[in-house]
């Protein structure tokens, strides 16, 4: 299958190749699928997913994101505000918003955060499909990364869930006419750009890479907004589909950063970057967040039996972990900037 996808288009517009594509389109999107799909079949199943999906590619994913600011002087420089005063700060907004309303508030913001972060990455990798195929980012281009992401998001609203991930959350009132009115938008906007695919298709400049890209988008929205009506079962799906996209691209990132040569300014980051070696990487982001998360939890056991506190210490502190990685990616992912499209083959 790769090598017919390899010859039949000159605007294929593959990040990497079709094997490393194809696994992170397909293979990612599936492994989503499945994780859901076993939690509907059997819902008592969901607290051991959840707690590998957590252990093996949530704490996991989030300490990619250091290896972009703290695993090199450079960095480390670069990012510092990001680094020591922003999560002090977050923390303590965090932890304010929480003492003034309780719990539920965390949760609320998430549930909307959260789906804005994971429709933006989502945004952000469309982009650089979109110009690894030469395409422009038309208004269609936008409409069918947003369109069914809106429809998902007010259906949950809509559905006004009492709990989400296992505590109280309230959800803005959604009336079913704007939820109808979103529906009808993604839908015509699907339609529009399925016609446009048939139209690229029949011409020979189909984009297939982008092609795939999209279609691994509206699956992921449309199963865990639109198809799972559980929640919890549905936000399983896109978060396993987000964290496995977030760990594949930043070890791209830093592959291409490095271009297989360990760098005598960044020896430690730059080695277990190369190609041969992203086993390694893995292992070592495995390892920092397993110890990391490890020591967070056990402190906040300790705290809780020390202080015999009512807040919930554990929500605080994992919110606001989630909250400043949100602030974080929305500042050194940007497409536009220099450094981001040089290390994704895009510069020109």
């Amino acid at each position: 299958m790769a090598a017919v996808l390899t010859l039949s288009a000159p605007r294929a517009g593959w990040l990497r190749g079709p094997a490393f594509d194809l696994t992170f389109v397909a293979g990612i999107s599936m492994l989503a699928v499945l994780a859901g799909g076993l939690v509907v079949a059997d819902p008592k199943l969901l607290p051991a997913v959840f707690v590998l999906n957590a252990w093996l590619l949530g704490y996991h994913h989030v300490v990619s994101t250091f290896t972009r600011l703290t695993f090199d002087r450079d960095s480390f420089n670069e990012h510092k505000f990001l680094i020591t005063w922003l999560p002090l700060i977050v923390l303590t907004v965090v932890f304010a918003a929480c003492a003034m309303f309780g719990g539920w508030i965390l949760t609320t913001i998430y549930l909307y955060w959260q789906w804005w972060h994971y429709t933006r990455q989502s945004y952000g990798i469309s982009r650089i499909y979109q110009r690894k195929a030469g395409l422009n980012n038309d208004l269609l281009g936008k409409l069918i990364i947003y369109a069914l992401p809106v429809w998902g998001i007010l259906h949950r609203s809509f559905q006004a869930p009492e709990q989400f991930l296992f505590t109280d959350v309230k959800v803005l009132p959604v009336p079913l006419w704007l939820v109808s009115a979103a529906s009808l938008v993604a839908i015509v906007s699907i339609g529009w750009w399925l016609a446009q695919t048939f139209k690229s298709l029949i011409q020979g400049t189909l984009p297939i890479a982008h092609t795939l890209y999209i279609c691994s988008h509206l699956v992921i929205f449309g199963v865990g907004y639109l198809a799972i009506d559980n929640i919890n079962h549905g936000w399983l799906v896109l978060t396993v589909w987000h964290n496995c996209q977030y760990i594949l691209t930043v070890w791209m990132f830093n592959n291409n950063r490095f271009k297989n040569a360990v760098d005598s300014k960044h020896p430690f980051l730059s080695k277990i970057s190369q190609r041969g070696k992203i086993a390694t990487y893995f292992a070592v982001c495995l390892v920092i967040s397993t110890v990391a998360y490890s020591i967070l939890q056990f402190s906040l056991r300790w705290l809780v039996l020390a202080t015999a506190t009512s807040l919930p210490l554990f929500a605080i502190a994992f919110q606001a972990i989630n909250f400043h990685h949100y602030l974080v990616d929305a500042v050194i992912w940007k497409v536009r900037r220099k450094p981001v499209r040089q290390n994704f083959g895009i510069s020109g």
